[in-house]
């Protein structure tokens, strides 16, 4: 609340999972502000954090008739459970330089968008009018704009409708054990691209442990993407020299027994910051 108090643009509410426990969802201006946000909790307040993937809500049509929302994707039931999933579009105007509109259309056809009209309002300003859901708006489509336009171009959006998608859960699983702030929703055609990016991505974040981590992505129970961090190398026989090589041998199997053992009760513990970092496209 003093946060809030301090910083008008930060809008927020309690939420709790079964997962990750108590929580907050909250509301950012884009990743730069999130960012400043989590700093400051860390600096100020002592506060260690996870973030969860951003996320819009659903309203997904069930086999028993009813209809619900859900504002997390780890919450999404399975597919066999829902008939219908509809997400929110959101209608934007963009105010940029014409030199630009080649770039911009590149960009809202990777965000699944589509320009409908183009505006000229000024000599070297154009007014244009675009659609695109809402989940591919709200991460960091602001960011990408402003980085193809050399700053120049300003947007502003409003909820427009709601619309049938063809999105599916994606899971991550680290060392076997699904992770939930990593869950998203992602178009169907796109998941197996976005999975591989994802484990590729998570590889080079998560620290090396005394075993090997499996880091895998799913999709309805079945694993599209998988990438291995390999174990620390430790030389068990560094104080060895000379002598007969069977006792090398020895130590090197005792050392794959413990290995073994340790990946199999082990927990991966995984850095409040690879959460943060997981966010950045």
């Amino acid at each position: 609340m003093k946060l809030k108090l301090e910083d008008a643009a930060l809008v927020f509410e309690p939420e709790e999972s079964s997962a990750l426990g108590r929580g907050v969802r909250a509301g950012f201006l884009g990743m730069l502000h999130m960012e400043i946000i989590s700093e400051r909790l860390k600096r100020e307040f002592g506060l260690e954090l996870i973030f969860s993937n951003p996320s819009v809500a659903f309203r997904v049509a069930l086999r028993s008739g009813e209809e619900t929302v859900i504002y997390s994707a780890a919450r999404m039931p399975q597919s066999h459970e829902y008939t219908v999933i509809k997400e929110p579009w959101a209608a934007l105007e963009i105010i940029t330089p014409p030199q630009f509109i080649g770039a911009l259309t590149t960009l809202m056809s990777e965000r699944e968008g589509r320009i409908s009209e183009a505006i000229t309002i000024g000599k070297d300003r154009l007014l244009v009018r675009c659609v695109a859901p809402l989940r591919e708006v709200i991460i960091d489509l602001y960011d990408r704009l402003k980085s193809i336009t050399q700053g120049f171009a300003s947007m502003s959006y409003e909820l427009s409708e709601w619309r049938e998608a063809d999105v599916v859960r994606l899971d991550i699983v680290v060392a076997g054990e699904r992770v939930n702030a990593f869950a998203e929703m992602v178009p169907r055609e796109k998941v197996n691209f976005v999975g591989r990016a994802r484990v590729e991505k998570l590889k080079g974040l998560i620290p090396s442990e005394l075993f090997s981590i499996a880091l895998q992505a799913e999709v309805e129970g079945r694993i599209i993407a998988r990438e291995t961090i390999g174990a620390m190398r430790k030389d068990v026989t560094g104080y060895l020299y000379g002598g007969d090589r069977s006792r090398k041998m020895k130590l090197w199997k005792k050392q794959q027994r413990g290995k073994k053992r340790l990946k199999e009760s082990a927990h991966v513990e995984i850095p409040t910051e690879v959460f943060l970092k997981m966010l950045k496209k």
